[in-house]
């Protein structure tokens, strides 16, 4: 790996010679700017404004601009020359518990290699006592123009170095929080232990960028002149569930997706059905409802009845008046006077 940073360890009175280089990679797909017509390339081209000409990147240096826009030219030389013990060194500060390190001050990563043989020694005995400690070491360093602050902790049988930001370039959670109170219940928290609990952990190394894979096959596709992929459909929207049924409904599937049985309980019920309608504690609506359609269906058949025997008749209709609760009574002499009216003619026939 290509260094991109020379200097020394300052350990107490220990100097430890390094090299810094990079610990991480980006495999992010970039692309070039061109213009849609004809795919010619857009290109950014550094000018002199005073000669109005292209310069070549030898040509270019740096300097400060002023308030009243005057140019103080700033040289490799002068900056390799600031009054700081951090220009060309890591100067180790202090030695803290790991966990006192906010990951909101994580920046860039870096490994520390130890440079030449004289450095193993020092670098090997800074290593250890990092590991035997359980500590990290807080350090300032210079780069790129500026001082920084970094830690140092073991990775493997290397220091790694992580970049950190300065404590006040970390913003204060001003105004991200929920502004409405809210109260979570033992039973929630219990449902989100249970789902934590199902989902288990995972090897990080089992995750990809599945991004950049669906991007190369587009692209490896366009590139064949075929049509690339489309995208799947997106998931419709279901129905709103609540919280805690939203919960259940998470355990129950993580834990079929891992082969074990669902929960018994876990019962799912969208906001948008309302509660449940309420048992029928009485019979009364009951009863009266079934006193109204029944005669509509029993009429024919008493009335067929009582055209061959008017005794028969009268008990199937008394019978039938009996069955039926008191909120049919009034419609009671409805069915006796057919009857009686039928029992009639027959007589005089």
């Amino acid at each position: 790996m290509r260094s991109i940073w020379n200097g020394a360890i300052s350990f107490g009175l220990v100097s430890i010679p390094i090299k810094l280089v990079n610990a991480t990679e980006s495999h992010s797909i970039s692309f070039r700017q061109v213009h849609t017509e004809d795919n010619g390339r857009i290109r950014y081209r550094k000018v002199c404004e005073l000669e109005e000409r292209e310069v070549t990147q030898a040509e270019i240096g740096k300097a400060y601009e002023d308030a009243d826009g005057t140019m103080i030219p700033i040289t490799d030389e002068d900056l390799s020359h600031l009054p700081l013990p951090t220009a060309r060194t890591i100067d180790i500060v202090a030695f803290v518990p790991a966990d006192r390190i906010d990951p909101l001050q994580m920046d860039a990563a870096y490994y520390l290699a130890a440079s030449g043989a004289p450095a193993a020694k020092p670098y090997t005995l800074l290593r250890e006592a990092l590991k035997r400690s359980n500590k990290v070491a807080i350090a300032k360093y210079a780069l790129r123009g500026r001082e920084r602050l970094g830690m140092l902790r073991v990775v493997g049988d290397a220091i790694a170095m992580h970049g950190l930001l300065w404590p006040d370039e970390v913003r204060a959670p001003e105004g991200v929080a929920p502004d409405a109170h809210v109260t979570v219940r033992d039973k929630e928290l219990d449902l989100a232990d249970a789902l934590m609990d199902t989902l288990g952990e995972v090897d990080l190394e089992d995750l990809h960028d599945e991004y950049r894979e669906a991007l190369e096959e587009v692209i490896a596709a366009k590139a064949a002149g075929e049509v690339p992929p489309e995208a799947p459909e997106p998931a419709t929207g279901g129905k709103v569930l609540d919280l805690m049924a939203a919960l259940e409904k998470s355990v129950r599937e993580a834990r079929e997706s891992r082969g074990a049985e669902p929960a018994e309980h876990a019962e799912v019920t969208p906001l948008t059905a309302g509660r449940p309608a309420p048992k029928q504690t009485g019979g009364k609506k009951s009863t009266s409802t079934t006193a109204k359609k029944t005669p509509a269906k029993k009429t024919p058949a008493a009335r067929k009845s009582t055209s061959r025997t008017a005794q028969p008749a009268k008990k199937t209709t008394t019978a039938t008046s009996t069955s039926r609760s008191t909120a049919s009574t009034a419609k009671t002499p409805a069915k006796k006077t057919p009857a009686k009216k039928t029992a009639s003619r027959k007589r005089s026939a």
